[in-house]
C-alpha cells in the first residue's frame, strides 16, 4: 500500500533519490559546461568582437523570448505532477500536459511572429542592421525551444533526470559546438544564428520521445482515501481550489506568475548582454558575455542540484514536512558549495589568465570576472530559497522578488554601463542575484526558517577555501602568476578537493542512510 512520504519514513530515501538525480544531472552538467564554454571560446577566437557581440546579443533576445513563451508551464508541470504522484492522481498527467501545451505553443508562435515583424527596429536598437537577419532566423525555432523545455520538465517531475542530461545538457550543446564551429571557421557568418538555433528542432523531438517512454513506464503512486484526505488538508486540493483534479484555472494561477518570474530571471541573466550592446556597443557585449561565462558554467552545476531537488521539495511541502525541507535545503546548499566554489574561487584568483582564453583583447574583462565570481560565492551559500518559495505556491512573492531584482539590474546597468562598461554590468548583475537570493529566505520565515549555517555548508566551504584559495595563493607566491601556475593550481586543487570531499562524505551527507 503506497503512502504519502513523511519525515519519519522518507528522509534518507529522499536524500538518496535527490543525490542520484543530482549525480545523473551532474555528469551531463559537467559535459554541458565544457561544451558551452568551448562554444563561447570558439566564437570569441574565430570572430571579431563586433560579430561575436552581435551573436551573443541576438541569442540573448531569443532566450528572453523563450522564457516569455514558456508562460510558466515547465514549473507548473513539475509542481502539479509531483503532487499528483504523491496523492495518487498520476493518471491525470496526460490531461495536464494537454492543458499546458496549447497556450504554450500558441505563445511561442505568436512571439516568433513578433520577432519576425519587428526584427528591423530591434536590430537598430542593437546598433546594426545585420541583427535583423539573426533575429528572423532565431524566431523560427522559438516553438521548438518551448517544446523541449516543457517535455523535459515533465520528465523531471517523474524523477527522471537522464532526459535533461542527455538532451539539454549534452546533445543540444554538442550539436551547437559542431555547427557553429563549422560555420565560424568557414567564414559564412550569415549562418551563425541558424547553426546556433537549429539543434532545438531535434532536441524537441527527442525530448517528447523521452517523455513518452517515462509516461509509459511510470507506475501511479496511489494513496488511500485517508491519505488523500490528509494530503488535501495539507495542501488544498490537487488544484489550488480544493478540487480533486488540476483545473485550468488552478494550473495557470500557479504558472502565470511563475512565468513573469522566469522572464525576470532570464532578463537578469541575459538582459545585461542586450543592455551592454545598446549602451556600450557590440564589442562591450562580447567582453561582458565572456566575463560572465564562468557564472554560466557554475549555473550548470547549480541547476543539476535544483532539477533533482525540485520535485522532492514539492512533495515535502505537499505533505507538510517542514523539517525535511529545512534539512534538504541545508544539505543541497552544501552540495552547491562543493560544486561551484572551486570554479568561482579559481576564476577569482586567476581572472586575467582566464580571460585570455577568449582572446588577448578580452583581458580587459578581468575586473568584471572578479566581480561576478565574488557575487556568485555569496549567492551559492544562500542556497535555493527562491525554488522553495515557488514550490509553496507563493508565486506572487516569487514574482515580486524577481521583478524587483530585474528592475534593480536594469536601473544599475543604466547608471553604471555607460561609464564602466562590462564591469558596471557585472556589478548590476551581482546585486540583482544577491537580492533575489536573500528575499525568499526572509519571506519563508513564517513557514520554515531557512539558513545556510549548517555542518554540510561549513564543511564544503572550508575544503573549497583550502584547495582553491589558499593553495593558489601559495603557488602564485612560489611560481609567480601565469598560465602554468593556473594549470598546476587547477590540477592539484581538483585532486585535493575531490579527495577531501570523499573523506568528508559523511558530514556532507553524500551517502545518506549509511
Amino acid at each position: 500500500m503506497a503512502t504519502v512520504t513523511t519525515a519519519a519514513d522518507g528522509g534518507s530515501h529522499a536524500l538518496r533519490r535527490v543525490l542520484r538525480g543530482g549525480v545523473v544531472n551532474l555528469v551531463g552538467t559537467a559535459v554541458g559546461a565544457v561544451l558551452n564554454l568551448a562554444l563561447i571560446v570558439m566564437i570569441t577566437r574565430a570572430l571579431s568582437q563586433e560579430t561575436a557581440g552581435l551573436l551573443f546579443a541576438a541569442t540573448s533576445v531569443f532566450m528572453v523570448a523563450a522564457a516569455v513563451a514558456n508562460v510558466g508551464a515547465p514549473d507548473g508541470l513539475v509542481y502539479f505532477i509531483a503532487r499528483m504522484r504523491v496523492f495518487g492522481r498520476a493518471d491525470g498527467v496526460a490531461r495536464l500536459l494537454r492543458l499546458a501545451m496549447g497556450p504554450t505553443v500558441a505563445a511561442a508562435c505568436l512571439l516568433g511572429l513578433v520577432l519576425l515583424v519587428f526584427a528591423e527596429p530591434m536590430a537598430r536598437a542593437l546598433g546594426t542592421d545585420e541583427a535583423a537577419t539573426y533575429l528572423r532566423l532565431l524566431a523560427l525555432f522559438l516553438p521548438f525551444a518551448v517544446l523541449t523545455d516543457t517535455a523535459l520538465a515533465a520528465t523531471r517531475a517523474h524523477h527522471d533526470m537522464s532526459g535533461t542530461a542527455v538532451v539539454e545538457k549534452v546533445g543540444r550543446p554538442l550539436a551547437q559546438v559542431v555547427l557553429v564551429g563549422a560555420v565560424a571557421l568557414s567564414g559564412a557568418g550569415g549562418l551563425l544564428a541558424l547553426s546556433w538555433a537549429g539543434p532545438y528542432l531535434p532536441a524537441a523531438v527527442v525530448a517528447w520521445f523521452w517523455l513518452g517512454r517515462v509516461l509509459r513506464r511510470a507506475t501511479p503512486t496511489g494513496t488511500t482515501g485517508a491519505n488523500r484526505a490528509t494530503g488535501a488538508a495539507a495542501v488544498p486540493g490537487r488544484g489550488l481550489d480544493g478540487s480533486p483534479d488540476v483545473t485550468p484555472r488552478a494550473f495557470w494561477t500557479f504558472a502565470l506568475p511563475r512565468a513573469v518570474a522566469g522572464v525576470a530571471q532570464m532578463g537578469i541573466q541575459r538582459g545585461g548582454v542586450i543592455l551592454v550592446a545598446m549602451l556600450n556597443g557590440l564589442a562591450g557585449a562580447a567582453v561582458f558575455t565572456a566575463a560572465t561565462r564562468v557564472m554560466a558554467v557554475g549555473q550548470f552545476g547549480t541547476q543539476a542540484v535544483l532539477d533533482a531537488a525540485q520535485p522532492r521539495f514539492a512533495e515535502q511541502i505537499a505533505t507538510g514536512d517542514h523539517a525535511g525541507v529545512r534539512g534538504l535545503y541545508q544539505v543541497a546548499t552544501g552540495w552547491l558549495v562543493c560544486l561551484t566554489w572551486p570554479l568561482y574561487l579559481g576564476a577569482l584568483v586567476f581572472a586575467p589568465e582566464v580571460m585570455r582564453l577568449f582572446g588577448p583583447e578580452y583581458r580587459l574583462g578581468a575586473a568584471a570576472l572578479m566581480v561576478v565570481c565574488a557575487g556568485q560565492l555569496a549567492a551559492s551559500v544562500l542556497g535555493m530559497g527562491d525554488l522553495i518559495l515557488a514550490m509553496t505556491g507563493r508565486t506572487s512573492l516569487n514574482l515580486l522578488n524577481n521583478v524587483l531584482a530585474l528592475v534593480a539590474n536594469v536601473l544599475a546597468c543604466l547608471v553604471l554601463v555607460p561609464a564602466l562598461g562590462a564591469t558596471g554590468a557585472a556589478t548590476a548583475l551581482v546585486g540583482a542575484v544577491i537580492l533575489r537570493r536573500v528575499l525568499p529566505l526572509w519571506q519563508l520565515r513564517t513557514l520554515v526558517v531557512l539558513h545556510p549555517f549548517s555542518r554540510p555548508v561549513m564543511t564544503a566551504a572550508a575544503t573549497a577555501l583550502v584547495w582553491f584559495a589558499a593553495l593558489p595563493a601559495l603557488l602564485t607566491w612560489v611560481m609567480g602568476a601565469g598560465l602554468p601556475t593556473l594549470a598546476a593550481a587547477a590540477c592539484l586543487g581538483a585532486l585535493g578537493h575531490l579527495a577531501t570531499v570523499w573523506y568528508l562524505r559523511g558530514p556532507l551527507e553524500l551517502c545518506p542512510g549509511r
